[in-house]
């Protein structure tokens, strides 16, 4: 917006580089350009000014698709005031001379003029599409035929206006029939999720099963292994039992020969003591054989007293004495 100062008879105005200052008297421009500062007398001076920038239009356009169906598309369109004197001559941009304000709205114009067309474009180009294609196809093929049909727009050109480019942000459909378009997709992705879990849970089932297997046949290695122990520890008992026997079969043999050999060696010496004893019996026998029945029996009693167990004192008796004589007379009678 233009500064303007005021001083008795004359004011002073201001410009910014981003608008386009005009001034007429009399119906004829007398300044014309961007960023002026100038003198004018507010009686007879008529201005205008008009951005120069580039500005943005955001719009909502409604549409129906082939098929019938009612659309929604978020457009914003990018433009500029390429020719300020032909737009100032189309539109009211004229300013007050006191405070530098437009006198009018001539941006809600403009948007009024863009956002007809644009919404119209956007109708005509979603007209050709069906609701699922409308949706699913995305926003560049829309935004290059609005953008197109803009810059090819007679009447955007005849207003001095320039269309710089046009940005579609979105093609919505009733929230109803977007549901029912999702339905298919996420019918699909709860399918693709449902596929993945069995497939993961048909992993994770395998997976046990090989590991329930090598658990098996660890336990049957076990037990095969443990069976071949004790065949082992058994086959090695029946050699040590066997080893044990024959060692005690041999001690035993030896100990029986031992005894049978002592028993020999016990019964020759027996034997030759016999003999021995037996020789001297009859050897003392033969020498006894001419001696006296007095001595022998005076050595019979000498050889029983020796044998009996000592006297400390004998009591002789009549009657004992003369029986002893009694047989001692007879022994010689006869």
């Amino acid at each position: 917006m233009a500064t303007i100062t005021r001083y008795p008879l004359v004011r002073h105005l201001r410009s910014t580089p981003t608008a386009h200052v005009m001034q007429m008297t009399d119906g004829q421009l007398r300044r014309s350009g961007i960023g002026l500062a100038f003198w004018f007398r507010p009686l007879t001076a008529v201005l205008s000014e008009v951005p120069v920038d580039d500005r943005e239009l955001p719009l909502v356009a409604h549409a129906r698709t082939a098929d019938l169906q009612d659309v929604t598309a978020q457009v914003t369109v990018s433009y500029r005031f390429e020719n300020p004197e032909v737009v100032a001559q189309r539109l009211d941009f004229s300013i007050d001379a006191g405070t530098g304000r437009w006198t009018a709205d001539p941006l809600q114009q403009v948007g009024q003029l863009l956002g007809e067309l644009a919404a119209g474009h956007v109708m005509d180009a979603l007209a050709g599409s069906t609701l699922r294609e409308a949706v699913s196809s995305g926003t560049g093929p829309l935004r290059h035929q609005v953008t197109a049909a803009l810059l090819a727009d007679e009447r955007v050109a005849a207003t001095g206006l320039r269309v710089l480019g046009a940005r579609v942000g979105s093609v919505r459909a009733d929230a109803d029939l977007e549901r029912a378009l999702q339905t298919p997709a996420r019918e699909g992705a709860q399918a693709e999720a449902d596929r993945s879990t069995f497939e993961r849970r048909a992993l994770a089932v395998e997976r046990e099963r090989a590991i329930a297997e090598n658990e098996l046949n660890n336990r049957i290695e076990l037990a095969g292994r443990e069976q071949q122990l004790v065949a082992q520890e058994g086959t090695n008992a029946r050699v040590r039992a066997d080893e044990a026997a024959a060692a005690a079969l041999i001690a035993a043999r030896a100990t029986a020969e031992r005894r049978h050999l002592q028993a020999t060696a016990d019964a020759e010496a027996t034997r030759l003591q016999g003999e021995a004893d037996g020789a001297a019996e009859r050897a003392r026998m033969a020498a006894l054989a001419d001696v006296d029945q007095g001595v022998l029996l005076a050595v019979a009693l000498r050889e029983l007293a020796s044998h009996l167990p000592a006297i400390g004192q004998v009591t002789v008796t009549p009657d004992l004495l003369t029986g002893a004589l009694a047989a001692l007379t007879a022994g010689r009678g006869e």
